[in-house]
């Protein structure tokens, strides 16, 4: 039923206003709001809070760059800017109160256990987060100013109209805040990243070690004692039945060589002595001769990388030639490996029915997310019918452990990777 009309004379309630979405505040009316009242009461605090930073930054900087030709003006210029961003906390949380700006807080610096005073000392220096704490106290002293007397005098002068030159004044005083004291977007996502690559490093060595427990106590020491038990019954029927014994014995012997079989298997899994002996080539060629399908292994190398990123190339390798030999119903394979550019390229190509991606299983995907966690890259390509070409790319690092110079660190797109080794 439709509600009728109020007759005149009815007083009629006023319906809310529905609330705002995000951080923008309602619009500016002649009324005095509880909105309008808390950016008076921001713009007003301004001076005060302006003059303590801007003290804090001048002498602050002062003394650390003027002491930075002695021993203590780096120590002093980086506790300087590690107080900074404590004001640029203060500040975030004033206008979150008051402004209702909501600003995320900045990652902490990362603390390097193995990296050392100096390192650590040049982090903090360079803080980017730090120095735009600092120029927003800076320019806040003058901007400070002007708030505070228009504000003061609109109070008395201008209140008619007030609430509409506070929300102008609090609108630059929120774009300085995220301008500002916003967290370096390079700087958060490259922390972000590294957090994430952390997980997976730890979690793919936690799977590496059950897969290696699980291994031995399923295969290698189930026959060991298998092969006791036969040994103990093989004494026991030694005076009353030595045929039987004898028999017992070439089984235990048989055992004892499918153990050794398994155990050299496991070690190769773990680290193959043929790659830390003969490098890549030798290893990759090892690995090529147990596929099911014909491999070509071409290995265009001047040099050995660092045994970290030959060990991460030899598994990878490895576990993409299993995939051939399991899925991919290939007549032949070939497997390339180069240096360009700071880089060690791998590719792995068949002419099987294809069909492979990341998200056909956790075993492309797992190579995707380990390659990653070195910034390294992994793409497939691999249409319906074939052929199947997955790419692999690693920053190069010699054998000191020193990066290239180089190390292509914008990762190219799948048409910038340089093909090698297609028929």
């Amino acid at each position: 039923m439709t509600e009728p009309f109020p007759s005149p004379g009815t007083p009629v309630t006023a319906v809310p206003e529905p609330a705002e979405h995000g951080d923008r505040p309602p619009p500016a009316r002649f009324a005095y709001d509880a909105h309008t009242w808390r950016e008076i009461a921001h713009l007003l605090a301004n001076l005060p809070v302006a003059l303590v930073g801007f003290v804090y930054t001048v002498t602050m900087l002062f003394t650390g760059v003027g002491l930075t030709v002695t021993v203590v003006g780096f120590p002093l210029l980086a506790l300087g800017l590690m107080g900074a961003r404590l004001l640029g906390r203060m500040e975030r949380a004033r206008a979150r109160k008051l402004l209702g700006v909501r600003v995320e807080e900045p990652s902490r610096l990362p603390v390097r256990g193995s990296g050392g005073f100096w390192p650590q000392l040049w982090m903090a220096v360079k803080d980017p987060v730090g120095w735009r704490t600092v120029l927003y106290e800076l320019i806040r002293l003058p901007w400070g100013i002007v708030t505070f007397v228009v504000t003061l005098t609109g109070l008395f002068v201008l209140w008619p109209v007030l609430p509409f030159v506070v929300r102008g004044l609090a609108n630059a005083d929120r774009a300085m805040v995220r301008g500002l004291l916003s967290p370096s977007d390079e700087l958060e996502r490259r922390i972000a990243e590294l957090e994430s690559d952390r997980g997976v490093v730890v979690d793919a060595a936690a799977a590496d070690l059950r897969r290696i427990e699980r291994d031995l106590h399923d295969g290698a020491q189930a026959r060991l004692v298998a092969l006791a038990m036969g040994l103990g019954l093989a004494k026991e029927k030694l005076l009353e039945d030595p045929d039987a014994a004898a028999s017992m014995v070439e089984e235990a012997h048989g055992e004892v060589k499918l153990a050794l079989q398994e155990l050299r298997d496991l070690a190769r899994g773990i680290h193959p002595a043929v790659l830390t002996d003969r490098g890549l080539d030798a290893a990759l060629s090892s690995v090529a001769s147990r596929c099911t399908v014909p491999v070509k292994v071409t290995v265009d190398l001047d040099e050995r990388p660092a045994a970290a990123i030959e060990g991460i190339a030899y598994f990878t390798v490895s576990e993409l030639l299993q995939n051939v030999s399991k899925h991919s119903r290939a007549r032949s394979a070939a497997v390339d490996v180069w240096q360009s550019e700071g880089r060690l390229l791998i590719q792995v190509g068949d002419d099987g029915r294809g069909g492979a991606s990341l998200d056909g299983g956790t075993g492309m995907r797992g190579l995707a997310d380990r390659l990653g966690a070195v910034d390294g890259l992994f793409v497939v390509e691999s249409p319906e019918g074939g052929p199947t070409t997955v790419t692999a790319e690693l920053p190069w690092r010699d054998r000191s452990g020193v990066l290239a110079e180089d190390t292509g660190r914008a990762r190219r797109a799948s048409e910038e990777v340089p093909v090698r080794g297609r028929r």
